[in-house]
Protein backbone atom coordinates (compact mmCIF):
# COMPACT_ATOMS: atom_id res chain seq x y z
CA UNK A 1 0.00 0.00 0.00
CA UNK A 2 1.12 3.50 -0.95
CA UNK A 3 2.17 5.95 1.73
CA UNK A 4 0.91 8.50 -0.82
CA UNK A 5 -2.91 9.92 -0.57
CA UNK A 6 -4.25 10.69 -4.31
CA UNK A 7 -5.03 14.08 -4.93
CA UNK A 8 -8.53 14.93 -4.14
CA UNK A 9 -8.63 12.05 -1.46
CA UNK A 10 -10.45 14.48 0.87
CA UNK A 11 -12.83 15.52 -1.25
CA UNK A 12 -14.12 12.25 -1.80
CA UNK A 13 -13.94 11.28 2.07
CA UNK A 14 -16.11 14.51 2.33
CA UNK A 15 -18.90 13.41 -0.05
CA UNK A 16 -18.83 10.21 1.76
CA UNK A 17 -19.15 11.72 5.31
CA UNK A 18 -21.97 14.05 3.52
CA UNK A 19 -23.80 10.90 2.36
CA UNK A 20 -24.05 9.65 5.70
CA UNK A 21 -25.01 12.40 7.04
CA UNK A 22 -27.98 13.55 4.42
CA UNK A 23 -28.96 9.58 4.63
CA UNK A 24 -29.59 10.31 8.87
CA UNK A 25 -26.96 7.80 9.64
CA UNK A 26 -25.26 11.10 11.69
CA UNK A 27 -28.03 12.42 12.87
CA UNK A 28 -28.02 16.30 13.65
CA UNK A 29 -26.75 16.61 17.03
CA UNK A 30 -24.84 13.14 16.93
CA UNK A 31 -21.17 12.64 17.34
CA UNK A 32 -19.19 11.85 14.02
CA UNK A 33 -16.38 9.08 15.02
CA UNK A 34 -13.20 10.66 15.85
CA UNK A 35 -10.23 11.39 13.40
CA UNK A 36 -7.95 7.95 14.28
CA UNK A 37 -11.17 5.96 13.86
CA UNK A 38 -12.36 8.05 10.61
CA UNK A 39 -8.54 7.48 9.16
CA UNK A 40 -8.82 4.13 9.86
CA UNK A 41 -11.69 3.72 8.21
CA UNK A 42 -10.55 5.17 4.78
CA UNK A 43 -7.31 4.25 5.23
CA UNK A 44 -5.63 7.26 5.30
CA UNK A 45 -3.50 10.01 7.45
CA UNK A 46 -5.47 11.94 10.05
CA UNK A 47 -4.15 15.45 7.83
CA UNK A 48 -6.43 13.77 5.38
CA UNK A 49 -9.38 13.23 7.40
CA UNK A 50 -8.92 16.74 8.86
CA UNK A 51 -9.16 17.98 5.69
CA UNK A 52 -12.54 16.33 4.56
CA UNK A 53 -14.19 17.60 8.06
CA UNK A 54 -12.66 21.19 7.50
CA UNK A 55 -14.96 20.72 4.05
CA UNK A 56 -18.08 19.74 6.22
CA UNK A 57 -17.49 22.52 8.77
CA UNK A 58 -16.88 25.36 6.18
CA UNK A 59 -20.23 23.47 4.76
CA UNK A 60 -22.02 24.05 8.21
CA UNK A 61 -22.75 20.34 7.78
CA UNK A 62 -20.96 19.79 11.17
CA UNK A 63 -19.25 21.75 13.98
CA UNK A 64 -16.58 20.95 16.96
CA UNK A 65 -17.52 20.97 20.59
CA UNK A 66 -14.87 21.25 22.78
CA UNK A 67 -14.22 17.83 24.69
CA UNK A 68 -16.93 15.90 22.48
CA UNK A 69 -15.53 16.16 18.95
CA UNK A 70 -17.33 16.65 15.78
CA UNK A 71 -21.38 16.68 15.79
CA UNK A 72 -23.83 17.34 12.89
CA UNK A 73 -25.13 20.64 13.05
CA UNK A 74 -28.93 21.10 13.07
CA UNK A 75 -31.01 22.36 10.48
CA UNK A 76 -31.41 25.45 12.74
CA UNK A 77 -27.80 25.81 13.00
CA UNK A 78 -27.14 25.56 9.22
CA UNK A 79 -29.91 28.09 8.36
CA UNK A 80 -28.47 30.73 10.93
CA UNK A 81 -25.08 30.07 9.14
CA UNK A 82 -25.69 31.44 6.41
CA UNK A 83 -24.46 28.35 4.08
CA UNK A 84 -24.89 30.58 0.50
CA UNK A 85 -23.16 33.58 2.07
CA UNK A 86 -20.18 35.39 0.33
CA UNK A 87 -17.27 33.57 2.12
CA UNK A 88 -17.60 30.31 0.00
CA UNK A 89 -18.71 32.44 -3.32
CA UNK A 90 -15.31 34.59 -2.39
CA UNK A 91 -13.23 31.44 -2.77
CA UNK A 92 -14.85 29.93 -5.90
CA UNK A 93 -13.84 33.27 -7.47
CA UNK A 94 -10.31 33.26 -6.66
CA UNK A 95 -10.03 29.66 -7.38
CA UNK A 96 -11.75 29.98 -10.98
CA UNK A 97 -9.44 33.13 -11.58
CA UNK A 98 -6.67 31.02 -11.19
CA UNK A 99 -8.08 27.75 -12.96
CA UNK A 100 -8.25 30.49 -16.05
CA UNK A 101 -4.65 31.86 -15.90
CA UNK A 102 -3.38 27.71 -15.75
CA UNK A 103 -6.11 26.93 -18.95
CA UNK A 104 -5.06 30.17 -20.54
CA UNK A 105 -1.14 30.07 -20.16
CA UNK A 106 -0.98 32.87 -18.31
CA UNK A 107 0.63 30.40 -15.54
CA UNK A 108 2.25 27.54 -17.30
CA UNK A 109 3.11 24.06 -15.84
CA UNK A 110 6.09 24.62 -13.17
CA UNK A 111 4.99 28.25 -12.17
CA UNK A 112 4.48 29.18 -8.83
CA UNK A 113 1.36 30.19 -7.77
CA UNK A 114 0.53 33.58 -5.82
CA UNK A 115 1.20 33.09 -2.51
CA UNK A 116 -2.02 32.76 0.04
CA UNK A 117 -0.79 36.13 1.56
CA UNK A 118 -0.96 37.93 -2.00
CA UNK A 119 -4.18 36.35 -2.78
CA UNK A 120 -5.84 38.41 0.55
CA UNK A 121 -3.68 41.35 -0.31
CA UNK A 122 -5.05 41.18 -4.07
CA UNK A 123 -8.62 40.22 -3.45
CA UNK A 124 -9.25 41.99 0.37
CA UNK A 125 -9.96 37.88 1.86
CA UNK A 126 -9.38 36.11 4.67
CA UNK A 127 -6.09 33.69 4.58
CA UNK A 128 -8.71 30.78 5.19
CA UNK A 129 -10.71 32.21 2.46
CA UNK A 130 -7.65 32.33 0.18
CA UNK A 131 -5.99 28.88 1.55
CA UNK A 132 -9.55 27.05 0.30
CA UNK A 133 -9.16 28.35 -2.92
CA UNK A 134 -6.02 27.27 -3.16
CA UNK A 135 -6.72 23.49 -1.65
CA UNK A 136 -9.72 23.36 -4.76
CA UNK A 137 -7.19 23.41 -7.23
CA UNK A 138 -5.10 21.31 -4.97
CA UNK A 139 -8.29 18.81 -5.27
CA UNK A 140 -8.60 19.20 -8.76
CA UNK A 141 -4.58 17.81 -9.33
CA UNK A 142 -4.02 21.35 -11.23
CA UNK A 143 -1.90 22.78 -8.34
CA UNK A 144 1.46 20.50 -6.77
CA UNK A 145 2.41 21.60 -2.97
CA UNK A 146 5.65 21.69 -2.54
CA UNK A 147 6.43 21.90 1.50
CA UNK A 148 8.53 24.73 2.03
CA UNK A 149 8.75 26.47 -1.63
CA UNK A 150 4.50 26.96 -2.56
CA UNK A 151 2.19 25.64 -5.14
CA UNK A 152 3.48 25.11 -8.56
CA UNK A 153 1.18 24.84 -11.76
CA UNK A 154 0.56 21.03 -12.00
CA UNK A 155 -0.91 20.49 -15.54
CA UNK A 156 -3.11 22.97 -17.57
CA UNK A 157 -6.99 21.32 -18.39
CA UNK A 158 -7.60 20.55 -21.47
CA UNK A 159 -11.14 20.27 -23.11
CA UNK A 160 -9.63 17.79 -25.52
CA UNK A 161 -11.66 14.15 -25.08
Amino acid sequence: MSSRTHWGTYHQIADALRSRIDSGEFAPGGALPSEAALGEEFGVARTTVRRALATLEKERLIKALPGTGRVVCTADERASAGVDSAPPAQYRRIASDLRERITSGELAPGDALPSEAALVREYEVSRGTARQALSELEGTGLVVVVHGKGRFVMRAETTDG
